[in-house]
């Protein structure tokens, strides 16, 4: 049997997590998941995922703040981030903006609430 791709899941949102994992399961992909920045970050390490699904707007460390942190790590920043975010577009007296994402080096943002295909 092939091995599954590894996607590891980052959100504090437990039912949006689980909703999002059981779609991502659908297809051949291994589904990890986090609940907060910190397990996030560890699971990255452990795990070696394919690809990083991160939400933005997150308790301490943020989604940016991690995403910033993966980046740095020379074993973990070839992994693709994709930040998951409700805030697609810069709004007036938020920390939360497309361009604070790119500025962590994210590759690409997924907009909130995501649509299955």
């Amino acid at each position: 049997m092939a091995v599954q791709p590894r996607i590891l899941l980052v959100d504090d949102d437990p039912d949006f997590v689980e909703a999002t994992k059981a779609i991502l399961e659908t297809k051949p992909y291994e589904v990890i998941v986090a609940y907060d920045g910190k397990e996030g970050l560890a699971k990255a390490r452990k795990e070696n995922p394919r690809v990083i699904i991160l939400d933005v707007m997150m308790p301490p460390p943020d989604g940016y703040a991690v995403c910033s942190e993966l980046k740095r790590d020379p074993h973990l920043c070839k992994i693709p981030i994709l930040l998951l975010t409700a805030v697609m577009q810069a709004v007036p007296h938020t920390l939360y903006t497309i361009d604070m994402g790119l500025r962590t080096e994210a590759d690409d943002y997924i907009d909130k609430p995501v649509e299955p295909a």
